[in-house]
């Protein structure tokens, strides 16, 4: 009875450990760690008055320390609402799961942005087969994805604008990646570096390339070394949210496979 208690108090503190440090990395790097900061401040404070017994300084910080706890929810609103988000979305607990919908959604939208503004770029989506090498022959980013950042990235002044980005587990891993180029005899017709480089790369794993022409503008999704080209950014999205599913979907079934074994 004893032991049972003992694991069962083990469980409970871990799993209250957990939460918050997962409650930490939601705020890190936002102001609220500098909102925290100062409230341990005021409860030491507060701490050393009454242990010193200055009673009108306790008086004050016991009434801001009640002020405190109802202004909380308004002043870490940001922070609460984002909680919930990741919490609704089986995020919180989950870390490593990827949000398809906007992971998709901002890169079709980079994509066409890409296409309206004339610039040429390739975006490789990392699946099953891991790109590690050619990550690290890049330049590391391990940036949060975004429509503003992906496009900045193959802006002419930029100097990161030549090579590929590669994105893995939701993340920008690294810009300016050289990739392997696919045989020109393999080649149905003049294919440009670009290309060739989607095409090799989707050859040599699994991955997905996005090619946005720099001379016509056109977005093609390159899979197994076949290439689709993509008119709408709607269903640019849809395809991509359905791959990252598919991919998904097949770990899932190879883990309870493995599991049965």
């Amino acid at each position: 009875m004893f032991w049972t208690a003992a694991i069962r108090d083990i469980i409970d503190i871990l799993i209250v450990a957990y939460v918050f440090y997962r409650l930490i990395l939601l705020i890190k790097g936002t102001r609220a760690v500098e909102l925290l900061k100062g409230l341990v401040v005021l409860f030491i404070t507060a701490l050393v008055s009454d242990w010193l017994g200055f009673t009108t300084i306790s008086w004050i910080l016991r009434n801001v320390m009640t002020f405190l706890v109802v202004a909380l929810p308004i002043v870490f609103q940001p922070e609460l609402r984002r909680a919930l988000e990741h919490l609704g979305r089986g995020r919180f607990f989950n870390p490593g799961a990827v949000d398809r919908e906007r992971t998709s959604r901002e890169i079709a939208s980079a994509s066409f942005t890409l296409s309206e503004k004339g610039w040429g770029g390739i975006i490789v989506i990392e699946r099953e087969t891991g790109l590690k090498d050619y990550i690290e022959e890049g330049t590391m980013l391990d940036s949060e994805i975004s429509a503003n950042l992906l496009v900045g990235l193959f802006s002419p002044q930029n100097p990161l604008h030549d090579g590929a980005v590669i994105i893995s587990n939701g993340r920008i891993k690294a810009a300016s990646c050289v990739l392997p180029l696919a045989e020109t005899s393999k080649m149905k017709g003049p294919v440009g570096t670009r290309h060739r480089a989607g095409i090799g790369i989707t050859e040599h794993s699994d991955a997905l390339a996005l090619v946005i022409s720099e001379e016509t503008g056109t977005v093609s999704l390159i899979d197994s070394g076949r290439m689709r080209r993509f008119f709408d950014q709607d269903s640019l999205k849809e395809k991509l949210e359905k791959e990252m599913k598919r991919v998904l979907d097949e770990k899932n079934i190879f883990r309870q496979w493995r599991v049965n074994v």
